[in-house]
């Protein structure tokens, strides 16, 4: 998504815009290096559900994310689904949370670490319908889902753009959708709302700049963002991504933040999520 973003508006403003990945700390070092820039409008972050969460899940963080970081706009939203390894006999929601209630913590659901998107979607599930299963976190989503496919993991909530061919070709069975509306893509498979109401998640990301970024040039930015979200072109590439454009205002994308630390914040609490 910064690719992409980026080559866009190195087209629209004649700026070359370089896509650097610091990863580490579930997305805490490239946050303190945006946090630490000149608020110039030349630094920005990929911001994403992670930063969210983060703020209940690192209690010594160097920054505040709400205060700290400026929103510029919101740029996608991508559904997760529920998917089980084939050799487990169920095949709906309501069978799934009947067979982990018959066994309890004998499941295994795997995500790509603590605080991951995985993770707490899992978490928030086991909240709202009552199951126990085992966290297993993995260094990443590609080798959690290598241990789904091998039945040594036997349920993980995944991203839809990183497993959906798993599931089109049978190696992995899809139960559920967990945003309020279905994939057109896979349009016979229910949300998990329709079985579990009020229940809603979705992995977002956006554009973010260091607090005290002029007003102009993030008015800019976010006319050039949603600009590119409404592009044909663009949205195709999203489509076979897998993901929902989602344009706004700097105040929408901030209120999107605000919302999703507090909604995620008390998870963390009630479930006593640990970073390590």
């Amino acid at each position: 998504m910064a690719r992409l973003l980026g080559h866009w508006l190195s087209e629209r403003l004649g700026q070359p815009f370089i896509v650097e990945n610091r990863p580490g700390a579930g997305t805490n070092i490239a946050t303190e290096v945006v946090v630490n820039a000149l608020a110039d409008g030349y630094t920005l972050l990929e911001a994403s559900l992670p930063n969210a969460s983060n703020a209940a899940l690192y209690p010594s963080l160097k920054f505040n994310f709400l205060r700290d970081i400026t929103p510029i706009a919101g740029a996608t939203r991508e559904a997760f689904l529920i998917e089980v390894n084939p050799t487990l006999p169920v095949h709906t929601v309501p069978e799934f949370i009947d067979y982990a209630r018959a066994n309890p913590s004998k499941l295994n659901m795997a995500s790509a670490g603590i605080g991951s998107g995985n993770h707490l979607f899992g978490e928030l599930f086991k909240i709202e319908t009552g199951i126990e299963l085992v966290h297993v976190k993995y260094r990443g989503a590609g080798p959690a889902l290598v241990d789904l496919l091998a039945g040594n993991a036997q349920v993980m909530f995944a991203s839809a753009s990183s497993s959906m061919e798993f599931v089109k070709t049978g190696k992995l069975r899809a139960l559920a959708v967990t945003t309020t509306t279905r994939l057109p893509m896979l349009p016979d498979l229910p949300t998990v709302a329709e079985f579990v109401p009020g229940y809603e998640t979705s992995f977002w990301q956006g554009i973010a700049a260091p607090k005290g970024t002029p007003s102009e040039i993030i008015d800019k930015l976010n006319r050039e963002v949603n600009t590119a979200l409404a592009d044909p072109k663009i949205k195709a590439q999203l489509d076979e991504l897998g993901v929902v454009a989602i344009p706004g205002s700097p105040a929408d994308f901030g209120k999107l933040i605000a919302d999703e630390t507090e909604r995620w914040g008390k998870v963390i609490r009630a479930t006593g999520i640990k970073a390590e």
